[in-house]
């Protein structure tokens, strides 16, 4: 089978349905599960030494242990990290 055999989404969906997510003014209940978070670093490593959860700028109280990487940024978390960098 080919891969023009497949009907339906593919990655095409996966971006649009992303964007539509970060694209929304409110976040809603539940979506900080699927963000990356931002967080002062020496909290962020203190925590990955003793285990204790950590407040994200957006204030989710969270125990980092996912790659950060795999996963979008909290669009709250930005525009905090945003206006203290002004």
């Amino acid at each position: 089978m080919s891969d023009t055999d497949y009907t339906g989404g593919g990655t095409d969906t996966l971006d649009r349905e992303l964007e539509e997510l970060l694209n929304k003014e409110q976040v809603e209940e539940g979506d900080h599960e699927r963000f990356s978070h931002y967080a002062p670093k020496n909290k962020i490593m203190e925590s990955a030494l003793s285990g204790k959860p950590v407040r994200a700028l957006c204030g989710k109280l969270w125990v980092p242990g996912r790659d950060p990487e795999k996963f979008p940024v909290c669009p709250t978390c930005k525009e905090v990290y945003d206006k203290l960098k002004k």
